[in-house]
């Protein structure tokens, strides 16, 4: 006698999951890796690295927030934002390889980070004291 409902065993059914609701989504992993670039770049540039706000920190939260297009035009953001940061690290990392000093190029790279940093986090509701807004 098989006393495991069918829907349990190997041959269930699955329902698919939506990774973008979950909170595992590859923005949010990208937003992580983005992050730690910043630091990377701080770090090249003489600077100490800043810590990150409210809003920084609760980005994918906020992010499934957002209405459609804005998360799209964040989601964007992120990918644009990744693709300046890998070549930029991967040239100030040369830079310093040479023995030459990378510290204004990495500022400058820093701008450019924190200026699409802040326009990517403008996209996102506000968060309150407390965090973003959860239900049960």
């Amino acid at each position: 006698m098989n006393i495991v409902p069918p829907s349990f065993g190997p041959r269930a059914k699955r329902p698919s999951v939506d990774r973008t609701s979950t909170g595992v989504s590859a923005t949010s992993l990208r937003w992580a890796a983005v992050l730690d670039a910043g630091k990377v770049v701080a770090a090249l540039a003489g600077m100490e690295a800043e810590r990150p706000s409210k809003q920084v920190r609760n980005f994918p939260v906020l992010l499934r927030e957002c209405p459609k297009w804005k998360r799209e035009l964040a989601e964007n953001g992120v990918k644009d934002l990744a693709a300046v940061m890998e070549p930029g690290i991967a040239a100030l990392l040369a830079i310093n390889a040479r023995g030459a000093d990378p510290r204004h190029a990495a500022r400058a790279l820093w701008r450019e980070f924190s200026t699409a940093r802040a326009a990517i986090i403008a996209l996102l509701p506000p968060s309150g004291d407390m965090g973003p807004r959860r239900s049960a």
